[in-house]
């Protein structure tokens, strides 16, 4: 076989071309984009405005005094939603458990889960510096959107002018591991594909969850008191002065049986989800174990964790007692899902914190554990 003007063998020939299709270093996130809708409620507020929007306050006092405690209790001061009054008023389908919905809710998620994807991506593409034509390879992952073919990511593709050669993939059902599964396949086409440009983008809205109260399913209550949409997105490359190098990836599940739910079925009035009350309890008896597997490859020890720093979904309070990135993410948004991590990513670049090695850790139905090892490079950070 001739490479060039030599005769090599098949072998040598093939390792050559593979040395030629990798990138030199590591994959890494060089731009951040977040994106929320435009209509926001404080947590203060919510129960009135749930209540209000369900038609449901006369008959439903006890549920309302509830869902008010369950809202104090988050440590979330406003969230933003796509859905709004008029909307749920147009229709009532929503609302009632014994109504197919799931038609309804799926065209207008549609258009709506693109358009909010590509308001973070337009804005991590222009931090990036580079034309959109640029992105070689596009990852869209979404909970709130699955019900047509082409999908998000094909709509989203057009939405910002990405070249008709970009190669998609789209990820359905993560829930909040959906940027950090994206993040984990984005590293690996970097680092396989010199020049890849990959784009991420990750959007979640909770008008798939969206439904009256019932005082048999507390679970519904749970979910009220604090999940929100959003959309992040972020450039992912192997090139200098990147934010954030992506180290090493790593996934787990938490022990079979230690969970009471976590779990979700999608349906036809909807996306009905069951919480597991004993997720902070799991997290507490196994985070260490998780941190210590994802760390120990590259020699740090649990004596070395308080030099780390940490970027956590931002699942709720009980899991944030000393992660001040995703505790201001989760007061100021709520829990967005898959696109919380993004928004606590960004917060981290903001913080200006001195701490040059993390640890991101996405946290999702089953329990899922998406465990990434971070390096945060240049003085910007």
């Amino acid at each position: 076989m001739m490479l060039g003007n030599q005769m090599v063998s098949p072998a040598v020939a093939f390792s050559k071309v593979r040395q030629t299709q990798r990138a030199d270093g590591l994959a890494s996130v060089l731009s951040i984009g977040t994106a929320v809708p435009p209509n926001c409620v404080l947590q203060e507020e919510y129960a009135d405005y749930y209540f209000h929007v369900t038609q449901t306050l006369h008959h439903r006092i006890g549920l309302k005094e509830k869902l008010h405690k369950l809202c104090q209790n988050t440590g979330i001061k406003k969230r933003y939603f796509y859905h709004t009054e008029e909307m749920i008023q147009g229709h009532p389908e929503f609302l009632n458990r014994a109504s197919p919905s799931l038609d309804a809710r799926m065209d207008i998620l549609a258009t709506a889960v693109p358009e909010l994807a590509s308001a973070a991506a337009a804005k991590a593409i222009a931090e990036w510096g580079r034309p959109a034509a640029e992105i070689t390879h596009l990852i869209v992952s979404t909970y709130s959107s699955g019900g047509h073919m082409p999908g998000a990511d094909f709509r989203l593709a057009t939405l910002l002018g990405l070249p008709s050669s970009v190669q998609r993939t789209m990820l359905y059902m993560y829930g909040c591991t959906g940027t950090s599964a994206a993040l984990r396949a984005a590293k690996d086409i970097a680092e396989n594909n010199g020049g890849a440009r990959v784009l991420v983008a990750c959007a979640d809205l909770t008008l798939m969850l969206f439904r009256a109260p019932d005082e048999a399913r507390n679970e519904t209550l749970k979910m009220q008191s604090m999940f929100s949409d959003g959309a992040g997105a972020v450039v992912v490359g192997a090139e200098a002065q990147p934010k954030f190098e992506l180290v090493s990836a790593s996934q787990a599940m938490a022990p079979a049986g230690e969970l009471d739910g976590g779990v979700g079925q999608l349906r036809e009035n909807g996306l009905l989800f069951h919480p597991s009350r004993n997720i902070p309890a799991v997290i507490h008896e196994n985070l260490e174990r998780w941190v210590s597997d994802a760390v120990a490859p590259l020699g740090i020890s649990p004596s070395d964790w308080n030099e780390l720093f940490f970027a956590v979904q931002p699942g709720g309070r009980a899991m944030l007692d000393s992660l001040a990135a995703s505790r201001r993410v989760l007061a100021e948004y709520g829990n967005m899902s898959g696109p919380s991590l993004v928004f606590v990513l960004q917060e981290l670049q903001r913080s200006k914190t001195d701490r040059e090695i993390g640890v991101m850790l996405g946290l999702g139905p089953g329990l899922d554990v998406e465990a990434m090892v971070l390096r945060a490079t240049g003085k910007h950070y």
